[in-house]
């Protein structure tokens, strides 16, 4: 629309500029002017009132050397290279919105299952705005669940793409989806068959699903030299996704319900962000809080944790940027791996939170931990 209108002011401004002198004030006021007896006023033509109307409308209708139409003519001619201009400039940004678009995220249609404070569930929201992918979020009542009530995996996170494919599990979900990104060609469904479920009865008598092979992007050969040039690369962002899922992750509930007034902050802020009734805040709240504090004790009994069990979370980042070393930026150099994001994810749930606060304080994690905030609201991973 805006380059028709464009089209048409070159039209009229070349109109003026080829008419003859004693023609271009009909052309002017007729084209552009309209009835001006009848729509003119003061505020038309900012303060000057009807004695500046007056000396315009003369100045136009003069014919002294059809000086006043040729400004004119140059006028919407320069209007209408302006509109046209910047129409194109629109078109271009959209263009290359649109190739960005299918270079990140292959034209991906996601919908992100979640609670908005699990940590396996930061996990995947690290890696797809890391990578610039976008995708829905529905955020699942943690009590009755109805959101997800049509799977049959009950947990969350679930990815569903392009809402026929179902992923389950966070480290599944991450890596299948950089499988897709360094081999779009091979459909969701295809590379999913790579991470069968397998299900066993665990030491605690409860049935659980793992999944095979999941820590591990499945490449070929010359994908694989171009992610990991270096062997040691590879087997390092496994090992360390690995101790974020088996390690790192148990240290959150402790520290967050660490004590009743730890508990209770937290579980404010899990009602404020969650999807909660009236009702199921209320008792989430203050009975979720008692009844945490009570199982952190436990998780604190079972992961041999400290009696100060912020010590293990110290010495447990403090490893971490150990590992990364004084020479890189990012466990993988100068942009973050799967293992970055893993560990991020995880941390960043007790943004806000007394644990938080207290971890950046006394650990050596905050110089990495803010450059992965930059990295990841900045969508470096997309290109």
């Amino acid at each position: 629309m805006a380059a028709a209108c464009s089209r048409t002011l070159c039209k009229v401004g070349w109109s003026i500029l080829e008419s003859p002198p004693v023609r271009r004030p009909g052309i002017v006021s007729s084209y552009l002017l309209g009835n001006v007896s009848t729509l003119g006023s003061r505020r038309a033509f900012g303060t000057g009132g009807t004695g500046y109307r007056s000396k315009l409308l003369s100045s136009l209708q003069t014919g002294r050397a059809g000086g006043g139409g040729r400004v004119l003519g140059c006028a919407v001619l320069v209007g209408a290279g302006l509109g046209l201009y910047h129409t194109v400039k629109f078109r271009l940004q959209q263009h290359l919105a649109e190739e960005e678009t299918k270079v990140s995220g292959g034209g991906l249609k996601l919908i992100l299952y979640q609670y908005k404070t699990c940590p396996f569930c930061s996990k995947v929201r690290a890696f797809l705005d890391y990578h610039g992918l976008p995708y829905e979020i529905v955020e699942v009542n943690p009590v009755m669940r109805k959101e997800i009530k049509w799977s049959d995996y009950r947990k969350v996170p679930i990815l569903m793409v392009d809402g026929e494919v179902q992923l389950n599990d966070s480290t599944v979900i991450i890596s299948s989806l950089r499988t897709h990104l360094m081999n779009k060609e091979r459909s969701m469904t295809e590379i999913l068959q790579c991470y069968p479920a397998m299900k066993s009865v665990n030491d605690r008598g409860k049935e659980v699903t793992e999944y095979n092979n999941k820590y591990w992007v499945m490449l070929n050969e010359a994908e694989s030299l171009e992610l990991y040039p270096d062997k040691g690369i590879q087997k390092e962002e496994i090992k360390w996704r690995k101790w974020a899922d088996e390690w790192l992750v148990h240290l959150i509930s402790p520290n967050v319900y660490r004590t009743t007034g730890e508990a209770m902050a937290s579980f404010d802020y899990i009602v404020r962000e969650g999807k909660f009734s009236t009702m199921e805040g209320f008792f989430a709240k203050y009975v979720g809080a008692a009844a945490m504090y009570i199982i952190a004790k436990r998780l604190k009994s079972r992961h041999n944790l400290q009696d100060d069990v912020r010590e293990d979370l110290y010495k447990a980042v403090n490893d971490w940027v150990a590992a990364i070393g004084k020479k890189r930026k990012f466990m993988g150099g100068d942009q973050p791996n799967l293992a970055d994001l893993a560990v991020f994810g995880i941390l960043r749930v007790m943004e806000g939170l007394e644990a938080f606060d207290d971890m950046m304080k006394n650990s050596k994690v905050k110089p990495w931990y803010r450059r992965m905030e930059r990295a990841s609201l900045n969508h470096e991973g997309r290109t």
